[in-house]
């Protein structure tokens, strides 16, 4: 736990599965594909891919998390919040 300017945080270590769970949700409410998604935000589709099912070690930048967000028209807040993650039908 962490205390900053009176706020608590506490830092989720499975941030990258969350956020790779929304983009998920979110590209599938505006029925993109991830191929589509990719080239939109300007980056590969393999790092894409990646990005989205968390297999192997990636890692990706604030900016990379900003293209993503852009393209799906949401925050990267929402992109980062764990109680986003349910898939809506």
């Amino acid at each position: 736990m962490k205390y900053v300017n009176d706020k608590f945080y506490n830092f989720n270590p499975n941030i990258k599965e969350v956020i790779a769970k929304n983009i998920r949700k979110y590209r599938k409410n505006r029925n993109l594909t991830q191929e589509e998604l990719a080239l939109l935000a300007e980056i590969s589709y393999d790092f894409m891919r990646r990005i989205e099912t968390g297999k192997g070690q990636v890692g990706f930048s604030i900016q990379t998390l900003y293209k993503i967000a852009k393209v799906l028209e949401v925050s990267i807040d929402e992109l980062m919040n764990e109680k986003n993650t349910e898939e809506v039908k």
